[in-house]
């Protein structure tokens, strides 16, 4: 990635016609949104159906720890990558594994060998790494400083609104399939071709040094990257205090998936009604980022007091979330499974643990979205973002991995939930420390060009050209 000397001159101020301009942070968002919708918004539906939709949990949890753990390693270094790559080849490569990780459930759904989903689900750990990083890049640094918390939030609720749709796939397609079964193939086919329409998508997104703001600047002035330069910066993360200090969080924001998907939604329900629940569990997302975005960057004139509130908000009403939680889970466990509700037949007793479902969405959205706020609020420039983003990303899937592999070895389920409750909590002080030793109002910082990045020289002037 990089620029000419006849570019570095002109980076201050460029024309600007339409907000909706192909180049403009506006209409890349919505474009990365799109790309999210279509593959890891389908993920999020194959996965928030339970066990991947299989009636046996074990090969999903196998899976997804190859999964995690995989995304745990090339989350902190997709950054580096994608500062080298660019998003094109790093979007493009990325989306193409979710294509191969649905299709490995369908392989399952006629020979019932779990190796190729492990291998896939290590592959997709890959894929998403790079996607991640990529994405936390375009959310936190293209948007102008002032309105990182409504892009996100635009962002977040054309992401979820892939799980919405991917919702209603497999609720329509085995709505007639009461009984505890495997969904059908056209549902794993149906998940494939949009994440095919995905990685298609991926190539509509613009490397940052040609995205240009309302004002006329770049989002970057980077002239190049190595991967000697990245390696050497993702290293100094390890012991950056910001990043230490986000890590609780970030450990905690993937934990509660496996608990929330498998034991919740896939013990509770039966099969279309967990394919139902889960149209309103991501649609509960987009309204949880939409209020969280509207307190992080209109509530308070003041940025840090903006923060300070976003989390206090986003703690009290989980504190409530997770003791309607604990109050569902005192009524059953591993060895007294509950009947299987149905949307349809089980009348007033559906009500509570749907209600309950849909608030796991609506905080998971609020929780997310507020710590993507925090990280954009510690830089502007899209290759530190990057960095930040691959690093947290990468905490958040090394908890995850653990996570699944806690289920697989049936830990109690009051268990499991009293540590996400726990771990979640832990995490507000921290984000608070964060917010208070590094994020300055807007009036105290220079926000309006991004500082030109001083990097080795290259013969490579005009990569991103």
């Amino acid at each position: 990635m990089g620029v000419d000397g006849k570019d570095e001159e002109s980076v201050t101020q460029l024309p600007v016609k339409s907000r909706l301009r192909h180049n403009s942070p506006l209409v890349q968002v919505i474009l990365i949104g799109l790309v999210c919708f279509c593959c890891p918004g389908m993920y999020s539906a194959l996965a928030g159906m339970g066990g991947g939709g299989q009636v046996d949990h074990t090969i999903v949890n196998n899976a997804n720890t190859a999964l995690y753990a995989t995304f745990a390693i090339f989350g902190i270094l997709g950054g580096g990558i994608y500062n080298v790559l660019g998003p094109h080849l790093t979007l493009a490569a990325s989306c193409s594994t979710y294509v191969l990780y649905a299709g490995s459930f369908l392989y399952y759904n006629h020979h019932k060998h779990q190796i190729f989903a492990i291998v896939a689900g290590a592959l997709l750990g890959v894929g998403a790494g790079l996607l991640w990083a990529a994405e936390g890049a375009i959310m936190t640094s293209y948007p102008p400083p002032n309105r990182k918390g409504t892009y996100i939030a635009l962002f977040w609720s054309i992401f979820n609104m892939g799980g919405v749709v991917g919702g209603l796939i497999p609720f329509i397609l085995n709505y007639h399939r009461t009984e505890a079964v495997s969904v059908n193939d056209a549902t794993y086919i149906g998940f494939m071709c949009f994440m095919t329409a995905g990685t298609l998508l991926s190539i509509a997104i613009l490397p940052p040094i040609k995205v240009i703001r309302e004002d006329g600047t770049r989002c970057t002035n980077i002239k190049y990257s190595s991967a000697f330069t990245e390696a050497r910066e993702i290293l100094k993360l390890f012991l950056n205090w910001k990043m230490l200090l986000i890590v609780p969080a970030a450990w905690a924001s993937n934990f509660f998936y496996t608990y929330q998907f498998n034991n919740v939604n896939a013990l509770l329900f039966n099969l279309r009604t967990r394919g139902l629940n889960n149209i309103f569990y991501w649609g509960a997302q987009m309204l949880g980022s939409v209020a969280i975005g509207y307190i992080m960057d209109f509530s308070f004139k003041s940025r840090r007091i903006r923060g300070f509130v976003g989390i206090a908000v986003v703690a009290l009403i989980g504190t409530g979330i997770w003791s309607g939680g604990l109050a569902k889970q005192l009524t059953y466990s591993l060895s007294e499974l509950p009947q299987a509700l149905d949307f349809k037949d089980s009348g007033k007793a559906f009500a509570g643990p749907f209600v309950l479902y849909l608030s796991y969405g609506l905080l998971d959205a609020m929780f997310q979205c507020m710590v993507y706020w925090v990280i954009g609020a510690l830089a502007d420039d899209s290759e530190t973002l990057s960095r930040y983003s691959g690093f947290c990303k990468g905490v958040m899937s090394a908890g995850a991995a653990v996570s699944w592999q806690v289920d697989t070895h049936r830990v109690r389920l009051l268990s499991q939930l009293i540590v996400n409750w726990s771990l979640i909590t832990v995490s507000y002080p921290f984000l608070m420390l964060l917010v208070m030793l590094a994020v300055e109002d807007e009036n105290k910082t220079k926000e309006e060009t991004p500082k030109d990045v001083s990097l080795p020289p290259t013969d490579e002037t005009s990569i991103a050209k």
